[in-house]
Order: C-alpha cells, then sequence, then structure tokens
C-alpha cells in the first residue's frame, strides 16, 4: 500500500514538470550503429536552465519502442537513491546503466538483431521541469560473399528475346544487401528489350537476408568475350562496402558468315606428286561442319576429314580452284570460300638426235634438248664433269674424233629445285684413221740400244695398227690397247744398224701412216744397264772437289789456316817465355808479340 503514494507523487511531479518543460534540456545521437553480438552505449545529456542550481531530487527512465505494437516499453528507472532494471522485459539481465553529472549511459551488452529499436531517455526534474529524447538503435551484420553461376550451355543470338546469362546470390546479410550487376566493367540496369533484372530477397528465419538475382540479357555476337560480374554492395556501422565476383564468360552461338580457304601443306609451290592440305574455317560459333568441292564441278562433294581436304600424289589434273562452305548450305550461298592451286610439273626431257647419233668427221651438228614445264627452266650441256653449254640447243661444228662421247643435258626449275629431270645423246664421229704425233720421227741411237717407238691412232669404225720394220729383226709388240675409237700399240727394237720402221693404221673409211727413221751410231758409248746412276754420281763428286778447292783458296786468302795459326801461336809462346826469364813476376801487356819497356810501365 505504500507503493500507491508514491506513485501519486511522482504523477504530480510529472504534471509539475510538463508545466514547465523549458528548464531542461536534453540530448542524444539521432543513430547509433553496431556489429551484431557488440555491446552497445547510448548516452543521453541532460542540463537544466533558468535555475540557479540543479534540482535536489530528479529521476531519469529508458524506454524502448516495443517491436510489432509500436508503443512504449519502460526497461529502466532511477533516481537518487535507487536504479531499477524493469523485469519480464527481453532487456532484463541484458542492460546496464549508469549515472554521472548530467549524463546517463545505456549499455546493451551482445546486441541482437531484435534491439535495432528506437530507445528514449526521459529525465524529470520536478521544479526544474522534464524532457525527452531517443536514439535509433541500428545493427549490421556483413553478408557472405556473393557466389556467381553462368550459364553453361551456349547462348545463340538468334533467339528471340532475352537469355538467361547468369545468376548471383548474397546470403545471410542484415540489413538487405543490394545486388548489381557488371558487363565488362560497365554497370547494368534494366533496358526494355535489353537487360532484365530480376530480384528475390528472402528473410531468414534467423532474420538475416538472403539474395538471389538473375541476369537476363539480349546476347549479341560482341559479348563472345564480353565478361559479366556480380557485385554485392551492403551497409555497415558508419560506410558502405562491396564486394564482387569472379567473372564468368558465357558461351555466344552465332551463324556462319564467312568462310576462310588456305594451303596447310605443302609450303611454297606445289609439285607433282606432292601430297596437298587444304584447310576450310568458317568464322561461326561452334565451328560449322565444311564440305570441300570444285569450282567445275560444285555438286561433287570431295571426301574430307572435317574441315581438311587431303590431295595425295597430286597431278597436274589436280590444278584448278577449290570452295568450301557450310555443311547443309546450297552451293549457290555466298558463304563459301575460294582458292585456286596450281600443280607444277616438268615432263622428262626429250633429247634430239635420240640415244646415239654417228656424224662424219668434221661436219657439224645442232642437239637439241626440251622438257615441258609449267615454270620457266634452265638446260645446261655436259660432257663427262665439264660444263660445254646452256640452252635448249648444242651446237657442234667442226667435229672431231675429240667431239665423240656422251652428252648429257641437265634440265632445272629456278623456283623450283626439286622439279629436275635430264637426257643424253652419244655421239660418234666417224672417219679414217688420224695418227697422233708427227708423221715422221728421226732418231740417232746407239748401236745395242733398245729402242721403244709408240703409235696411238683415233678413227671409227676402231682402226687396226701394223708395222714395218727394216734394217732389225729383233723387235716385238710389248702393247697392243684399244678403245672404242682409238688404238695404241708398242714395239720394243734393238738397234744393231740403221732402221726403217713405219706404223699404218687402218679402218674401212681409209688408212693413215707414221714412219721413224733410226740412225744407228757405233761411236756413241754404251753404257750398261744402270750407267745413268754412275754417271750422277760422278758428277756429284766433281761438284764436291770444286767446293773443297774453293774453300781452301778462301781461307789461304784470309790467313786463317790452321797450320798458320799454329805456327803464329808456337812462336808468340816462344817470346813469352824469353821475356818471363829475363824479367820474371813483371807484369806484361802484349801487343803483336811485342814487350813494353820498363820505362813505359
Amino acid at each position: 500500500m505504500a507503493f500507491l503514494p508514491r506513485a501519486f507523487l511522482l504523477l504530480f511531479h510529472i504534471l509539475l514538470a510538463r508545466s514547465v518543460l523549458g528548464k531542461l534540456k536534453l540530448s542524444m545521437v539521432d543513430n547509433l550503429e553496431v556489429y551484431l553480438g557488440d555491446s552497445a552505449t547510448i548516452p543521453c545529456h541532460y542540463s537544466f536552465t533558468d535555475t540557479e542550481k540543479e534540482p535536489s531530487f530528479f529521476m531519469i527512465q529508458w524506454f524502448v519502442r516495443a517491436a510489432g505494437n509500436g508503443t512504449r516499453l519502460r526497461i529502466y528507472y532511477g533516481d537518487s537513491s535507487q536504479q531499477v532494471i524493469d523485469s519480464n522485459t527481453d532487456y532484463t539481465g541484458r542492460i546496464n546503466v549508469t549515472s554521472e553529472k548530467n549524463e546517463s549511459k545505456l549499455f546493451i551488452g551482445k546486441v541482437q538483431l531484435s534491439d535495432e529499436r528506437e530507445f528514449f531517455c526521459q529525465v524529470d526534474g520536478l521544479a526544474a521541469g522534464s524532457n525527452e529524447s531517443k536514439t535509433n538503435l541500428r545493427v549490421f551484420r556483413p553478408p557472405e560473399s556473393p557466389v556467381i553461376e553462368g550459364v553453361l550451355t551456349g547462348i545463340s543470338v538468334t533467339k528471340k528475346g532475352l537469355s538467361k546469362v547468369a545468376s548471383c546470390e548474397v546470403r545471410s546479410g542484415f540489413p538487405k544487401p543490394n545486388i548489381i550487376w557488371y558487363r565488362n566493367e560497365e554497370a547494368l540496369t534494366t533496358v526494355p528489350h535489353k537487360v532484365n533484372i530480376l530480384t528475390l530477397v528472402t528473410r531468414e528465419s534467423s532474420g538475416f537476408y538472403s539474395v538471389q538475382s538473375t541476369l537476363e540479357y539480349k546476347v549479341e555476337r560482341e559479348d563472345e568475350n564480353s565478361l559479366f560480374i556480380c557485385e554485392a554492395n551492403f551497409s555497415v556501422p558508419g560506410a558502405i562496402r562491396t564486394t564482387s565476383t569472379h567473372a564468368v564468360n558465357i558461351t555466344v552461338h552465332y551463324p556462319t558468315t564467312t568462310m576462310n580457304l588456305w594451303k596447310g601443306l605443302p609450303r611454297g609451290l606445289v609439285k607433282e606428286g606432292d601430297t596437298v592440305e587444304l584447310r576450310c574455317r568458317g568464322d561461326g560459333n561452334p565451328p560449322p561442319h565444311v564440305i570441300f568441292s570444285r569450282a567445275q564441278e560444285p555438286d561433287k562433294v570431295l571426301n574430307s576429314g572435317g574441315n581438311v581436304l587431303t590431295l595425295s600424289s597430286v597431278t597436274r589434273k589436280d590444278t584448278g580452284t577449290y570452295q568450301c562452305r557450310p555443311s547443309g548450305v546450297d552451293e549457290s550461298s555466298k558463304v563459301k570460300a575460294e582458292m585456286n592451286l596450281t600443280v607444277h610439273y616438268l615432263d622428262p626431257a626429250v633429247v634430239v638426235p635420240r640415244e646415239t647419233e654417228i656424224m662424219d668427221k668434221g661436219e657439224k651438228l645442232a642437239a637439241t634438248c626440251k622438257a615441258l614445264s609449267s615454270l620457266p627452266t634452265v638446260t645446261v650441256w655436259y660432257k663427262g664433269p665439264n660444263k660445254v653449254g646452256q640452252g635448249t640447243t648444242l651446237d657442234l661444228i667442226a667435229s672431231s674424233y675429240q667431239t665423240s662421247g656422251e652428252y648429257k643435258c641437265q634440265v632445272t626449275v629456278p623456283s623450283l629445285p626439286a622439279l629436275n629431270t635430264s637426257g643424253s645423246v652419244h655421239i660418234i664421229v666417224q672417219g679414217s684413221p688420224q695418227v697422233e704425233g708427227a708423221q715422221d720421227v728421226a732418231l740417232e741411237e746407239a748401236v745395242g740400244r733398245t729402242v721403244n717407238l709408240s703409235c696411238k691412232a683415233l678413227g671409227h669404225p676402231q682402226p687396226s695398227i701394223s708395222w714395218s720394220i727394216a734394217g732389225s729383226q729383233s723387235w716385238k709388240e710389248i702393247v697392243n690397247r684399244a678403245h672404242e675409237d682409238s688404238v695404241y700399240s708398242l714395239v720394243s727394237i734393238e738397234v744393231t744398224s740403221d732402221i726403217s720402221a713405219i706404223c699404218n693404221a687402218s679402218n674401212n673409211m681409209g688408212a693413215e701412216t707414221k714412219s721413224f727413221q733410226i740412225k744407228a751410231n757405233p761411236t756413241i758409248i754404251k753404257f750398261p744397264e744402270g750407267s745413268g746412276i754412275i754417271i750422277v754420281v760422278i758428277i756429284l763428286c766433281l761438284l764436291l772437289l770444286a767446293f773443297l778447292g774453293s774453300l781452301l783458296y778462301f781461307l789461304h786468302k784470309k790467313r786463317q789456316l790452321p797450320c798458320k795459326l799454329t805456327k803464329e801461336k808456337t812462336a808468340t809462346d816462344d817470346r813469352e817465355k824469353k821475356g818471363n826469364a829475363q824479367n820474371e813476376g813483371t807484369p806484361l801487356n802484349m801487343t803483336n808479340g811485342e814487350k813494353k819497356s820498363p820505362n813505359e810501365q
């Protein structure tokens, strides 16, 4: 019952205070922001005006606006004699109030989401008046990092309407986070028929917010390399923060508008026998399956492997225009590519005259060598290792037996060295024999000496050689060697008297002779076998004696012969001995064997 008078007294104070409201000033912050789970301290500053001194009694009360119905609920009251935390409220056991001079502080521990309310501070100063103010407590909880998921399947640019490009979700944030979409770092907003952003906000049982966003976009070919990013914006105490996802790229499908056809192998010019690879590629995505054909036969599809057409061992018949186009496209479509393929060739060389040609001695002949080619050629003629001409024609003028032989023409293509061919012709010059060397040979040899006589004859048909020798019965043919158009013979003859030897070369076209006249001279010394060596030794001995004689003469002229030096030395020694005997121990200074006098010393 004692409570009732006290209550009436408090009511009286309130009514009295309202009548003098202007004597009490009170200030609080409008908003106080804290992280979920942190503690919050709400200050309440007050001061009394229009009074000479502060009142001796005043009361402080804290209220909170109840969730839902908007009514206020007291959670604390106190004066100079007592401080009371109201029972059976959400803050019983969670708050504490401290009072200092002109200030009261409400402390809330481990702030919860439900604490995001308005907190009122009321001060009653009796005659000094009464006043109140409020602070809005805001609670923040950063969300989890956003998660983006791009569409994995391809998106066609030909699809009507918008296509889903990606979705993004940010979970468990408070207050509600926001999602912004970016394409290549450019923010996207809803644009009719171009961009649409669908957002779904969910309040979880925990009180947190989760936001899901779906981006719908009209995809174009240029978006093949576009990057899409989802950014989450959320509030924290005193700031706004952002966090972004990784960028996602979408697969854009678009039709082929251009084809490209090129030769992959071989590099450079193509020759017969090569393997040729033609490659075709379209600019569509996915790349189209292509078909190959020749421009001359567009309806005939060539067998190919994917986008590669392989032509093995090509010939000149494969020369032509090739084209490729996407499968399913009519051959009359403009979506195709063409290229010209030229297969170069060099036919075997044709030599005229062919194989073997017989010509008379002194005649002239023009041999030709030609090879049909798709490229300019160079022709060179060889006889053995020697180059004898250049060009398609080889002129043989005033032929001789040396003209005979095999002539080879080499045809090459400078721009394509792998192309080359050759041909040959065998030239035979026919005529009567021709003996090499002088027709008449005269010799003089010692009697008893053996002489070798040689005879070589050229001609076609192959000539034969016979010998006619008069003046010696002792001779024999030691060599007889024949070639296709020549013959060689060597005879050995012992000289016993004057000899006349005739070499007779003949074939069915004529004959020619060569004569040898050997005069036997009995006065010429005949050296035995090996006499040449003896003569050389004798000459060397004579030269050595002449050198020694010259050396002795030179030394004699210079007075430096060993015998003279010995005699001079002996005479000097004798004079020195005599001087030493006459004046022993006297130092001597000898010049040309003379001794200085004692006065000169």
